[in-house]
């Protein structure tokens, strides 16, 4: 099951865990990216667990080999241990609670709520303590409810799954939670609602350590379809990926990429990206050959276009998703951009004209 993707519930504070990239990366040695350990609770989703190892294992090495080279992962617990899924299988552990730091992300899969605490005192311990060394935490599924019981979700926005969301204001009426959103980066807490909501969040990460060919790489091969609204999957076809070498461009587009439809001012970009408005516009200037301001609209103006030729989305609805106030407006300056209305264009490939 996936929750509808809401373009701006991560950009509270994804900026966060673009600091701790480099040193991790220096720390670590070169060849390894991404290094993720796995908590998982009593009948886990085994969905939830196989999209996020996936997904790690298409970045991880080049063509189908499935060596686990640039990306690691590594399933968490006690001693000869194995944890049952949801659907009766049982998954081995891998190793006997490591030192948390050595990881980039501890994620804890949650299971049924109602074998929430059947897990033994080193499982708690085990999440605080990877707190307390800043370790960035993902809680995938009801992953998010054990953040919270182990008392690790104060002051942070969860969130859960809209079957869900009433057992959550329920079981932590003082915690902060929303329900339409894929997944949520709020500092160094990550949620998800689970599902094939995991492939998304995973992209997003490959992207941020492993780099665009890799994340390119896992949307390829995990591709699923989707009708509706828009998705991370989705965009990544419209927009394709960016080779940036700035770090502080490189977030930037990434925030730009998730905050299409409600567009964040270059200011509110510049602080959450370190930086300051006349930084970040030499940075653009020298990286993308134009301000961020334009690279902003151009981007929208890209993927309205991919969606005028690949959808039937009414052009008011293309319109307010690419974060235009009204058609009209949109019509205006997509007609300045690429020479020819909206509704041309899409009846040059043969759909209906529409103004």
């Amino acid at each position: 099951m996936r929750a509808p993707r809401n373009p701006v519930s991560d950009a509270i504070a994804a900026h966060a865990l673009v600091g701790r990239l480099d040193d991790l990366s220096q720390a670590r040695g070169a060849g390894v990216d991404l290094n993720v350990g796995i908590l998982l609770w009593p009948r886990f989703p085994l969905l939830s667990l196989g999209g996020l190892c996936d997904a790690l294992r298409h970045a991880a090495d080049r063509g189908d080999q499935s060596r686990q080279l640039r990306c690691v992962w590594t399933t968490i617990g006690p001693k000869n241990g194995s944890v049952e899924s949801s659907c009766g299988v049982a998954v081995p552990v891998q190793s006997v609670f490591p030192p948390a730091g050595q990881f980039d992300y501890i994620v804890a899969i949650g299971g049924l709520l109602s074998d929430m605490d059947q897990v033994g005192k080193q499982y708690w311990t085990y999440l605080r303590e990877a707190a307390e060394s800043k370790v960035p935490l993902i809680g995938i599924c009801t992953g998010s409810f054990v953040l919270a019981r182990a008392g690790l979700m104060q002051d942070r926005v969860a969130c859960v799954h809209g079957f869900h969301y009433e057992d959550y204001r329920r079981m932590f009426p003082q915690l902060r939670v929303v329900t339409h959103a894929d997944y949520l980066i709020d500092g160094d807490r990550i949620t998800c609602a689970g599902g094939i909501s995991v492939i998304e969040l995973a992209a997003r990460l490959i992207n941020l350590h492993c780099g665009p060919d890799r994340a390119a790489k896992v949307i390829h091969q995990m591709t699923v379809s989707r009708q509706g609204g828009s998705s991370f999957v989705e965009r990544r076809r419209a927009l394709g990926y960016f080779s940036v070498e700035d770090a502080a461009v490189r977030h930037a587009v990434l925030l730009m990429e998730e905050n299409i439809e409600a567009p964040l001012t270059i200011a509110v970009i510049a602080k959450m990206t370190g930086t300051s408005v006349r930084q970040l516009e030499r940075a653009f200037m020298a990286e993308m050959k134009a301000s961020p301001n334009e690279f902003y609209r151009w981007m929208r103006l890209r993927y309205a276009r991919w969606m005028l030729l690949n959808t039937s989305r009414k052009i008011a609805d293309i319109a307010y998703e690419c974060g235009f106030s009204d058609s009209a407006h949109f019509i205006r300056v997509f007609r300045e951009a690429c020479g020819v209305t909206p509704g041309k264009l899409r009846a040059s490939r043969g759909g209906n004209q529409e103004e």
